[in-house]
Formats: structure tokens, C-alpha cells, sequence
């Protein structure tokens, strides 16, 4: 192979690995339209990037050679491009994990299509220059081929990250009894470099007068531990809402329902059906009579609890629409009469809870609104978005009070303290920030998640503060020093019962995990994983990736392993875990 086809293959192979990145960043992607709707995976968005790796190469040998051809590819995919919208009409892309959603018209169905053609220009290019009788479509499958080899490879970067990070290796997996490899793995592996005397934060620093960067990993005695792992979502639960009293809980999935669930014994109790499309957020309302849920549909639904009856969709004006976006955020102010909503329309509105009309709609940010919620005493309301800012508004005036900056990326998650001093943020930038709420001062940035921050909760005396990650992992920590109390398997979102003595989170597929502290949980009626199928006791879908299903079993090891868990029923649930993933290997095999 010449340098100059080399050259046109790190082109088409950096196209495709951006479109792989592109993929994992924004995640779910799909194209609506007159014609329907259909998700967009990463193959596609792999077959994406490798063409427009393609059309770079296109562009130069265009303009190195002075070849008119490239601007004939151009104007004959321009014409196809102008061709295709004109027959299916108007198109939207969308990703519901980050609150995109714009147009497709003409002219850019048309600047698509010049890109294709310079692409095919650049295969024929490289082809001619290579000598390899392949044809374009027999080299971009090879090329995709490779990126998605990476992907694997990167899972396994992750995986092996998660087995390492901030724990002493001497004391876990002394004999895994499936994965072998691992046990080379901590004969091979030492981490000098993990320290568990990382200085602590002193009284005087603890009272948040100046901003301050935490980045602490030591750990405190573990005192979580998962005690229920609920199956009855088909897709990832994306919100959790407990009840006042603490007796129930809500979720709300990528399935489309409103599950109700029963807190003390994880009892599944009823289903909540009607959005249209993912449930992307849920609420209670403070006296627990009323729950609400935000749909990527465009609409909020409401129901009354006791008697599971629906009660109505909140419209806006004459439109069916609670808005002209994702509703990606609700939230009842503290007397229960207003609730807040987000939308990946870039603006919040106000709800009369009992009417069920808007009171007011808010502009103000430039990208889709991801999170809301009112501080205790109902003065304040706060808005993070997708623009990179939060927002402090007057629910008395209306007025917007300041806008705070200091995120790298989007602020995905918002929560206020008990005593409504410090509002804490979460953000794709994979820090989270604490500020005082009324002076609007940055007092500290946390940092320890390797991910982007999709949740927190703090609990109900303000002292802890759970937040989880996109890689699975859930942090506990100390709200007066900043130290990471513990690090849990477990997705978001989370959310702490009204005891505190609970904790709430997202599982593996759609699983739901029910965490507990120590001495309030009891070892006779512990461990649900002990019975069920493979998939339900690894907390996975068995329709769900190899390397997925592969690192749920790991991060359950972590967990259950009689070396880094003492209690009397880890050995057996280890077992069962164990046979769990022989059981997947098993009919892998068969």
C-alpha cells in the first residue's frame, strides 16, 4: 500500500472513531419524521464518521490535484440530497439523553448529500491509489469492523478501571471462581499510587467560605449495602420519586411506564401506563396524593395515588403539548401548589397543581432545560441546562435573580439542602459544585467521578451526599469534609428515603437497587439475588451485550466477595452470582 492510500485509511478510520465517540457521548439517537420514527445505533453513526473521514480525504486530494471530478461528486450527491427530502419531507434528529431535537430541511438533507459524494470520490481515490479491488462499501464494513474492536477494547479499559479504582487490591478477589483472570490480574497488578492519606478538610474549612477543590478517595468503613434489586422495567429507569411517608416509591423508564413500588419490601404494587414515549422524570407531591411524570412525548401526566386514577395531561394554551420539547425535569414546590417543569425547549414553566394551567414561562436559557427544583421555604426555584449554567429565579417577582457559571458542560442534576443554604450541581464536566445559595458563591467543586455527574441527592439532615455516574458507579459523601464516605454499583438516578436510612438508585438494564446502612438492615431477609433467573440475579436483560452483562457480574463481585464482604450471607451470594454467569457462559456456548 502506498503512503498516499495510508494516508486516505487514517482519514477514513479517524471519521469512523469519532463517529464511535460521537455515539458513546450523546448515546440513544434516532431520525423522526413523516415516515416514522428509527434509532440511529453506533453502527450508523461509525458509518457516519468514516464518510466524513472519506470526504476530508476527498477535499485535499481535490485540492491537491485540481481533480474537477470532486466538484462533480459534489453537486451530483448535493442533487440526491435535495432529491431525498423532497420525497420523505421534513425530517428531526433526536437524543433524548442530552435534550436534542432539531430540523432537517432541504438544505441540509442537500450539504449531506455533497458530503456523500465527495466521500465516494475519496474511496475511488484511495481504491485507484491502493490497488485493492474492494469496493467503497467492502472497505467502509472493514474499517467499521476495526472501530467497533475498539469499542470492545475501550469496554474493557472501563472494566478494568472499575476493578482497580480506589480500593486496596491485597484484599479482594482472592479466588474469583469464574473469571481466572482476574486472579492474574491482582498477582500482576499493585497500585502504589492509591493513598489513604489524603488530608482531610478542617472544621474551619468546612464552613464553605472559599471555593476549594476536593479530590479526595478515602473511604470510611462501608456502611451500604444493597438489600433489594427490583426487575420490572424493560429499559433503563431514568427517575425515582419516594413518597413523603417513605412507604412507596415511583420509577419512571425508557419503557414508556410509571411503576409503584412498595419501599419496606420492594413488593412491585402497581402501573402506571399512558406517555408515549420514555419517561424521562417523575415527582410526588408533598402531601403524597399526586404523581406527575415528564415525557420525551412532549407531556406531563398526572395521576392521584391512592385510588391510581389518571387525572389529566397539563397542556399549554390550545396545544395537546405541556411543551414544544423533552420534559426532562419536574418538581413540586414545598406547599405542593406549584410544579416546576424543564424541556429540552429551553424553558421552565409553572404549574397550578389543582388547575393544572401555567402560571408562568421562563426563557432565558440557551439550551434545554435539565433540571429543576424550588428551595424549602418555596422562595427559589433553580434551573441547570444544557448551556453550561444555572439559574436562580423568584418564584414571589418572577425575576430571574443571577446565573451562575463555572461548569465545563451541561448541568444535568440540581439539588438544595435540608436547610436551604447550598445548592449542590452535577455536570456532564464529571464534577460537582456547591454553592451558597443566597450569596450565589462557588464554596466548593468535588471531584472524584471519571464520568459525567447525572444525579444527586443529598440526605434528609444534610449531612451526605449521594451521587452517581454514566459508568455505573454511585458516591457517598460527607457534606461537611468533602471526604467519599463510599463508593456503591450502581446507576443513577438515586434518591434518599424521608429517614435517610434508604437509598434508591438505578440497577444494571432496568433493574432498581434498594440500599440500606448497616444497622438497619436485617440479615434473615436479606439478599433477593439469591433466587430467579441468570439475568435477574446479575441484575442485567438477557438481550443485553456480552461485555455489558460481563461487567454487572464484576461489579457485583466487588460487592458480594467474602474478601471485601464480612457478612454471613456473602459467600452465598457470591455463589449464586457465580452460577449466575456460569449459567450466561453456558448458553452462550450452546
Amino acid at each position: 500500500m502506498t503512503q498516499t492510500s495510508r494516508t486516505g485509511a487514517v482519514f477514513i478510520a479517524g471519521g469512523a472513531v469519532g463517529g464511535a465517540g460521537v455515539s458513546a457521548s450523546v448515546g440513544g439517537m434516532g431520525l423522526a419524521g413523516g415516515f416514522g420514527a428509527v434509532g440511529i445505533g453506533i453502527v450508523p453513526v461509525v458509518g457516519a464518521g468514516a464518510v466524513a473521514g472519506a470526504a476530508a480525504y476527498g477535499v485535499i486530494n481535490a485540492i491537491a490535484q485540481g481533480d474537477a471530478a470532486a466538484f462533480g461528486a459534489m453537486g451530483i450527491g448535493a442533487i440526491g440530497g435535495a432529491g431525498v427530502s423532497n420525497v420523505i419531507g421534513g425530517m428531526g434528529l433526536v437524543a433524548p439523553k442530552i435534550g436534542l431535537a432539531f430540523g432537517i430541511g432541504t438544505v441540509p438533507m442537500a450539504g449531506v448529500g455533497a458530503v456523500v459524494g465527495l466521500a465516494a470520490y475519496g474511496i475511488a481515490k484511495l481504491l485507484d491509489e491502493s490497488g485493492i479491488s474492494e469496493t467503497p462499501a467492502q472497505l467502509f464494513e472493514r474499517m467499521e469492523e476495526k472501530v467497533l474492536q475498539m469499542d470492545f477494547y475501550s469496554a474493557a479499559v472501563i472494566e478494568l478501571d472499575l476493578f482497580l479504582s480506589g480500593e486496596d487490591l491485597n484484599q479482594q478477589f482472592a479466588a474469583l471462581e469464574v473469571e481466572d483472570e482476574l486472579q492474574a490480574l491482582k498477582a500482576e497488578r499493585h497500585n502504589p499510587t492509591i493513598s489513604n492519606s489524603s488530608p482531610s478538610i478542617t472544621p474551619e474549612t468546612s464552613a464553605f467560605n472559599t471555593e476549594e477543590v476536593i479530590s479526595l478517595n478515602t473511604q470510611a468503613s462501608e456502611t451500604w449495602r444493597c438489600v433489594q434489586t427490583l426487575h420490572c422495567h424493560s429499559a433503563a429507569v431514568n427517575a425515582i420519586a419516594i413518597s413523603p411517608d417513605g412507604n412507596t416509591f415511583v420509577s419512571g423508564s425508557d419503557d414508556r411506564q410509571v411503576n409503584l413500588w412498595d419501599l419496606k419490601t420492594g413488593k412491585w404494587l402497581y402501573t402506571f401506563s399512558g406517555q408515549a414515549e420514555a419517561v424521562l422524570c417523575v415527582a410526588i407531591s408533598p402531601d403524597g396524593q399526586q404523581i406527575v411524570s415528564g415525557s420525551v412525548d412532549r407531556k406531563i401526566s398526572s395521576w392521584q395515588l391512592d385510588t391510581r386514577k389518571f387525572i389529566r395531561t397539563l397542556s399549554y394554551l390550545n396545544s395537546p403539548y405541556s411543551h414544544n420539547g423533552f420534559v426532562c425535569s419536574v418538581a413540586f414546590s414545598p406547599d405542593g401548589k406549584i410544579l416546576a417543569s424543564g424541556s429540552a425547549d429551553k424553558t421552565i414553566r409553572l404549574w397550578g397543581r389543582y388547575t393544572g394551567t401555567v402560571k408562568r414561562t421562563f426563557n432565558g436559557h440557551l439550551d434545554a432545560v435539565l433540571s429543576v427544583a424550588f428551595s424549602p421555604d418555596a422562595k427559589i426555584f433553580t434551573s441547570g441546562s444544557a448551556d453550561k449554567t444555572i439559574r436562580l429565579w423568584d418564584v414571589k417577582t418572577w425575576e430571574q435573580r443571577c446565573i451562575l457559571t463555572g461548569h465545563l458542560a451541561a448541568v444535568n442534576t440540581l439539588a438544595i439542602s435540608p436547610n436551604g443554604q447550598t445548592l449542590i450541581s452535577g455536570s456532564t464536566d464529571t464534577t460537582i459544585k456547591l454553592w451558597n445559595l443566597h450569596t450565589e458563591e462557588l464554596l466548593h467543586t468535588l471531584t472524584g467521578h471519571s464520568t459525567a455527574v447525572l444525579s444527586v441527592a443529598i440526605s434528609p439532615d444534610g449531612q451526605t451526599l449521594a451521587s452517581s455516574s454514566r459508568d455505573g458507579i454511585i458516591k457517598l459523601w460527607n457534606l461537611q469534609t468533602g471526604e467519599v464516605l463510599q463508593t456503591l454499583s450502581g446507576r443513577n438516578p438515586v434518591a434518599f428515603s424521608p429517614d435517610g436510612k434508604m437509598l434508591v438508585s438505578g440497577g444494571n438494564g432496568g433493574s432498581i437497587k434498594i440500599w440500606s446502612q448497616k444497622q438497619n438492615f436485617n440479615e434473615s431477609v436479606l439478599n433477593p439475588i439469591l433466587s430467579g433467573e441468570w439475568w435477574e440475579i446479575l441484575g442485567v436483560n438477557p438481550g443485553n451485550h456480552r461485555s455489558d452483562i460481563k461487567q454487572a457480574y464484576l461489579q457485583l463481585a466487588r460487592q458480594y466477595h467474602p474478601d471485601v464482604n464480612s457478612s454471613a450471607t456473602a459467600k452465598a451470594s457470591m455463589q449464586a452470582i457465580n452460577q449466575a454467569y456460569k449459567e450466561f457462559l453456558a448458553q452462550l456456548n450452546s
